[in-house]
């Protein structure tokens, strides 16, 4: 499926509604709630089976996914915001919660499970700023300075952190 085309258009989200998904442990989406399908503009036939990055807005640096797979495939819940695409090209801000779906048998990690709620537009101005500046490291150093920066700034912030509450730290802050 072809990415659409970014549009400098925000999707207005209801404060009330979570946008709730579930994907398999590669991150296939095998189930999509009807507001994920009405923000992002998805059916859910073209939702079902396919890489949860279908969403995934170019504004958003690789490195926080990086972080993100680490930490959930690790075992460890984390929560992040994210800007996401929706099929139209619009995009939307959530803050997400991602936790792990285990086999109850086996203890393996089987799929993964995000709810997602509208954020305040304070937190969405600082975020964004830093996640400019992530994409632009990215792009002229890669992913690997990305990170190296991420750290950096949060250790200015006065935290000695692990990778695994990366986004915990950044909320902290604001």
């Amino acid at each position: 499926m072809k990415k659409p085309t970014p549009k400098d258009e925000e999707i207005v989200l209801d404060p009330k509604r979570y946008i709730v998904s579930e994907t398999d442990e590669k991150g296939r989406i095998t189930f999509a709630n009807d507001y994920f399908q009405e923000v992002s503009g998805y059916t859910q036939e073209e939702l079902i089976g396919q890489p949860h990055s279908i969403v995934r807005h170019p504004d958003m640096p690789k490195v926080v996914f990086k972080l993100l797979w680490e930490t959930i495939k690790s075992g460890k819940n984390i929560n992040a915001v994210v800007k996401n695409l929706a099929k139209d090209g619009r995009y939307y801000w959530i803050f997400t919660e991602f936790e792990i779906r285990k086999d109850t048998d086996t203890g393996e990690i089987i799929g993964y499970h995000a709810s997602r709620k509208k954020i305040s537009r304070h937190v969405i101005e600082v975020i964004a700023d830093l996640y400019k500046k992530l994409l632009e490291i990215e792009k002229k150093e890669g992913v690997e300075a990305s990170e190296k920066y991420l750290v950096s700034f949060l250790k200015e912030k006065g935290d000695d952190i692990e990778f695994s509450n990366i986004m915990e730290e950044i909320h902290k802050f604001y």
